[in-house]
């Protein structure tokens, strides 16, 4: 009798803890799964599970190998210029946000003003049987002053600022280049009050918001974003992507310990993934339910870009790409061609087409998407950490290359004029070329680490 009683206790016992397991692993499964994301894409037409198999498949490799080419990794940039919105008072101690300068024989002979030597044109060449009479009654002035050729450039340079979304350092007397590979994106331990009210700024007062929504929380829900028009909404979809973009960044690049257990402030770390850093970002129990939708959104950015880098592919394909290493050069043309090969045969590009259809209130709509993004890129000029600076101002251009290439009308198909001479219309500076197929980088990066936190969860 004893012992029946001893087997029932210890039978009950053990029931008790499989059953309390599995109750444990059932609520671990539901709550920590939330970057497990399914479904159509927000205001596209494609699923999760399709851009999932594509990027880390066939777009992810190929721009890992890319962006390490000499014209990619060189950006011009200026990290000196004052923030125009408030008093800079919160520049990074941290020596993780210094960025590292390269030396001037570190930059390749073609970033620095040197051009490729061409041959001559045989038309305007003087022969040795032309005479001087024909000189003469062929001659032309075509000197220009100085101030002529000062106000061309003002002239280009205004035409040029009607079709960007955001404002470019190549011409900045102050912008430097920087070696993108010698500053990986990552968290350098810039946070608090300076880096949160530089994503207000963004939200509150450059984001287009619901009318009557009187919530003074940065992050509008997802259940009003219906409120909003579809131009409105994309606005904030690809804000909040590029936001989400560059938090899994930080995550995945996260500073873990220093080497050796030095303090903090060594320059020597151990980086790596930081689980607990992302549930924190995305999980719905610390952001109001809102964290798998920002994940969501990042899909919609990187469609946005993708569809992009396809318009601009009669450009792109075309492009020398050239550093004044020939032999790479050849190499960042064909990976340009391959790559560009598989993003055409993309079938579910984003549709830019349904946008700003109409006239008056169309353009009016325009004009002030086009005017709040560049305000964003702006703001970037505030953020107190030189290295964050750097990608957040790579990043916003890249974006605001995209948008240029969907919206201003340069890459538009037209059946009316021979496609030669179309493309004389399309003008992309390299510093935009550069800054976008970065930025499509970062976002195929950012979907490509979302697996890894799958993985890490399971």
């Amino acid at each position: 009798m004893y012992l029946r009683m001893l087997n029932f206790v210890l039978y009950t016992a053990i029931l008790s803890q499989c059953f309390g397991f599995f109750n444990q692993h059932k609520e671990y499964t539901s709550n920590e799964c939330f970057c497990q994301l399914e479904g159509k894409i927000d205001e596209c037409s494609c699923d999760i599970d399709t851009v999932d198999s594509f990027n880390n498949v066939k777009i992810y490799p190929r721009l890992r190998s890319l962006l390490v080419k000499d014209f990619f990794r060189f950006f011009k940039v200026n990290l000196k210029r004052s923030c125009p919105f408030w008093i800079d008072d919160s520049r990074c101690a941290i020596r993780y946000c210094h960025v590292e300068s390269c030396e001037e024989e570190e930059i390749p002979i073609g970033l620095k003003g040197e051009v490729k030597q061409t041959t001559h044109n045989k038309y305007t060449e003087k022969t040795d049987n032309e005479s001087c009479a024909d000189m003469h009654l062929s001659y032309l002035n075509t000197t220009i002053s100085k101030k002529a050729q000062h106000d061309m450039e003002k002239w280009t340079a205004y035409d040029d600022a009607q079709d960007n979304f955001c404002i470019d350092d190549d011409k900045d007397e102050e912008a430097e280049y920087v070696d993108l590979l010698l500053n990986p994106e990552r968290f350098t331990g810039y946070a608090g009050f300076s880096a949160h009210r530089i994503w207000r700024t963004i939200y509150l007062e450059n984001c287009f918001r619901p009318k009557k929504y009187f919530n003074f929380n940065p992050y509008i829900q997802s259940d009003r974003l219906s409120d909003m028009c579809l131009e409105e909404r994309a606005f904030y979809r690809a804000i909040s992507g590029l936001h989400a973009s560059i938090n899994i960044h930080l995550s995945a690049n996260y500073l873990l310990s220093s080497k050796n257990g030095l303090s903090f402030k060594d320059p020597k770390g151990e980086w790596g993934p930081n689980l607990e850093e992302f549930k924190k970002r995305f999980s719905p129990e610390t952001t109001n339910s809102e964290g798998p939708n920002w994940l969501r959104n990042l899909y919609f950015i990187y469609l946005i870009e993708l569809r992009a880098i396809a318009k601009a592919a009669p450009f792109l394909e075309n492009h020398e790409y050239y550093t004044g290493n020939d032999p790479e050069d050849y190499d960042t043309r064909m990976a340009i061609k391959d790559l560009l090969s598989v993003i055409k045969k993309f079938p579910n590009h984003f549709d830019e087409t349904t946008m700003f259809k109409g006239d008056k209130e169309a353009q009016k709509l325009k004009y002030e998407f086009k005017q709040h993004f560049r305000n964003i890129t702006r703001i970037m000029d505030c953020v107190g950490c030189d290295k964050c600076r750097l990608w957040g101002k790579l990043q916003t251009q890249g974006l605001g290359t995209a948008l240029k290439i969907l919206f201003s009308g340069q890459f538009d198909e037209d059946s009316s004029q021979d496609g030669l001479e179309k493309k004389k219309d399309m003008q992309l500076q390299r510093n935009e070329i550069v800054s976008l197929l970065n930025a499509i980088g970062r976002l195929s990066t950012s979907i490509y680490k979302l697996d890894d936190f799958r993985q890490m969860m399971r």
